[in-house]
């Protein structure tokens, strides 16, 4: 938008302002009005609505022998159309940020309850039955191996693989030792290995885990999925959700 204090147009609309004395008339309060909107305390940016206004009050007392350019004129009024759009499009992005909020709290609290099966290395296992996990092989491999501690770090049990293909190789414990004894149910930490060119390489788990609540995130970022025993896990981490 061009300067309201347009030298070619012959009137300073600074100076209109002041010439009105104690009382101004209802053009130069408005003036007044959309200039504090943007330098008062409140800071507040300005709108379509005080940017409409300045344009008309320019219109109205520019010089009737020297109007402005309408080159000028035709500049201002895509400026209002551009703020108009933005002014729409802000409002809309809000509609969608308020939707995408409210559809991420109806998928959190259908997730609560539920059986998933995550990248973690830590599951709470029912040892009175058998616990089914598997492991992310990167490439083909003559051997795997997993091995699981207890909480207090012991190693518990190790499960040969042997030959895997890429892809997810399923494995499955049946809640013994390598004594064959049963061990007690509760939380268990389970590592795959695997040697690559004589290297030790370690791969991920997926182990299966329940949803005891989820945290939504103020700020627009990832949902937390809060699991049974084990913490908090992103959702993209999530690789199958069960009943």
């Amino acid at each position: 938008m061009a300067s309201v204090n347009d030298p070619t147009s012959g009137v300073n609309l600074n100076d209109v302002i002041k010439s009105s004395g104690a009382k101004k008339s209802s053009d130069e309060s408005t003036i007044a009005a959309a200039t504090n909107s943007k330098t008062g305390a409140n800071k507040q940016a300005l709108g379509k609505d005080a940017f409409l206004q300045l344009l008309v009050t320019q219109m109205k007392h520019q010089n009737p022998l020297d109007p402005q350019d309408n080159s000028e004129f035709v500049a201002q009024l895509a400026q209002f159309s551009s703020l108009e759009g933005i002014t729409s499009l802000n409002e809309s992005v809000t509609a969608i940020s308020g939707n995408f909020k409210s559809s991420q709290a109806l998928q959190a609290s259908s997730l609560v309850g539920r059986s998933v099966i995550a990248q973690t290395d830590k599951a709470v296992v029912d040892t009175t039955k058998s616990f089914n996990g598997s492991v992310t092989v990167p490439q083909s491999l003559s051997n795997c191996t997993v091995t699981i501690t207890d909480k207090d770090g012991k190693a518990v049990k190790t499960i040969q693989m042997g030959e895997q293909k890429a892809g997810n190789a399923a494995f499955v414990w049946d809640g013994t030792n390598d004594a064959g004894q049963k061990v007690d149910p509760g939380a268990y930490s389970f590592k795959a290995t695997t040697k690559v060119d004589g290297k030790a390489l370690e791969m991920y788990t997926m182990l299966p885990a329940t949803v005891s609540s989820v945290t939504l995130s103020k700020t627009g970022g990832e949902m937390m999925l809060n699991l049974a025993g084990l913490g908090s896990i992103a959702l993209s981490k999530v690789q199958t959700i069960g009943i």
